[in-house]
């Protein structure tokens, strides 16, 4: 049997112009799942249908903030790094799969992206909007889990994860406010009840999470099901 083909996007260098990045881990997640990575050169929104018809699944990576725009706010001081042309087009992927019911797994910023696809908000800095004594992007090594989340009973992420609570790495400053049209709250982080992982029930799989679980690829402890789950929707 053919290994399913998953989609991964890409993101934009910081530091340099042109030169687009992805870690390696995404790559290693799929890989030890059963899926085949193919990596999707960032294009524009009128191209998410034809890119979406090569691959089996999608998984949306991290990086930098979703340009409040798109959710009807203006920035925030404290607003980071936006490139509007990858949001554009994560935008039309991301619809495009939930219409193609195409099985999605959103991680950090692609959890952002999925609940803004679907007509969500988020919070724009968590530190000055609601303060609490989580720090979510603490800049420490990406395998260390920093706090904890609690997954809600009857979700699917719960039976995949098969825990109440789970400790998670975490990088970011924006997160989930109000959840988008179809998503649900799965998980929430303990401490502040910053939403850390959102999922779509009548899809086949859209799953979101905000910490990052491709780092741990190599744990046997890690969120191995998580991409397991992902190939398996895809045969």
């Amino acid at each position: 049997m053919s290994r399913p083909a998953i989609g991964i996007t890409i993101g934009y260098d910081d530091e340099e112009e042109g030169i687009h990045v992805l870690r390696n881990d995404y790559v290693r997640s799929v890989e030890r799942a059963g899926g085949l990575p193919l990596i999707l050169a960032p294009g524009g929104p009128g191209d998410a249908a034809d890119l979406l018809s090569h691959v089996d699944g999608l998984v949306l990576s991290g990086g930098s903030d979703v340009d409040p725009v798109f959710f009807g706010e203006a920035a925030h001081p404290k607003l980071g790094n936006v490139v509007r042309e990858r949001d554009e087009f994560e935008l039309a992927l991301c619809r495009e799969a939930l219409d193609k019911d195409l099985p999605l797994l959103a991680i950090c910023r692609g959890h952002q992206v999925l609940n803004v696809a679907t007509g969500g908000t988020l919070i724009q800095d968590i530190a000055s909007e609601i303060g609490g004594d989580v720090d979510h992007d603490p800049r420490r090594p990406r395998p260390e889990r920093v706090h904890e989340v609690r997954i809600l009973e009857g979700t699917r992420l719960r039976r995949l994860l098969g825990k109440e609570t789970v400790g998670v790495n975490s990088f970011h400053h924006q997160a989930v406010r109000d959840l988008g049209r179809g998503l649900v709250a799965s998980a929430w982080s303990s401490g502040d009840n910053v939403i850390e992982g959102v999922e779509a029930p009548q899809r086949r799989f859209a799953i979101g999470v905000q910490w990052h679980p491709e780092s741990f690829w190599a744990d046997p402890e890690g969120f191995a099901p998580l991409f397991r789950e992902l190939v398996e929707a895809c045969r």
